[in-house]
């Protein structure tokens, strides 16, 4: 099987777990009833997962996956602010109805991982993920290596923020109201709260804008 095969396979396969575990709990979700609403063998469910809950990973890994994309096409003449609005804009237009769903879905496990320690686990699992792909982002941005000590402890911080704010947004999606703090612009808040969670240190842009030439 190949890796792209295996990816949507497995993502299938957690789309369905996920909706199940929403409707009817995780304890009243085994791994057979899994499988019959995918369409497959239990066997083939264990094959690609640990755990039931466990099958959750990947639509949870899906809701944060276009954020990071956002983050590794961080140009470095522009500030996260500016540069996560416009990003945020573009998704918003091509998201199709897929990718709208799977991301209500990965709300709804976000939301369900407050009172479901395994399904907490898939969450923690996600944001692990994060924090490796900050670790990257933050070193190419500082010119440091992935290693350094300051590097870790800011992709650390700006995880954890990301983190909170991706779990308070997700309570209020689901409860249909907006925090105050979040009202006017939402993506402006994530990248403050990153800006603050590292002192400052990675927020800002580093270089001036690219120059057209002239003929």
């Amino acid at each position: 099987m190949s890796e792209r095969r295996r990816h949507r396979l497995r993502l299938e396969i957690s789309r369905e777990a996920s909706r199940l575990f929403w409707e009817h709990g995780v304890a009243a979700t085994s791994g057979d009833r899994i499988a019959r609403a995918v369409g497959l063998s239990t066997r083939t469910v264990w094959r690609h997962f640990r755990s039931k809950e466990s099958c959750a990973e990947p639509i949870v890994t899906q809701g944060v996956e276009w954020e990071m994309r956002m983050l590794r096409s961080w140009p470095r003449h522009l500030s996260l602010e500016d540069h996560l609005a416009t990003e945020a804009t573009g998704y918003a237009r091509a998201a199709d109805a897929v990718e709208q769903a799977d991301t209500l879905l990965a709300i709804r496990m976000i939301r369900l991982a407050d009172h479901e320690p395994a399904i907490r686990t898939a969450w923690l699992m996600a944001c692990d993920q994060v924090e490796r792909e900050m670790t990257a982002i933050i070193a190419k941005r500082l010119g440091l290596p992935a290693t350094d000590l300051d590097v870790r402890l800011h992709a650390a911080a700006a995880s954890a923020a990301f983190r909170v704010v991706n779990e308070e947004l997700g309570t209020a999606a689901l409860r249909g109201t907006i925090p105050p703090e979040f009202e006017g612009d939402v993506i402006r808040y994530v990248a403050r709260a990153i800006r603050d969670a590292t002192g400052g240190t990675i927020g800002d842009a580093l270089t001036p804008p690219p120059t057209t030439p002239h003929h």
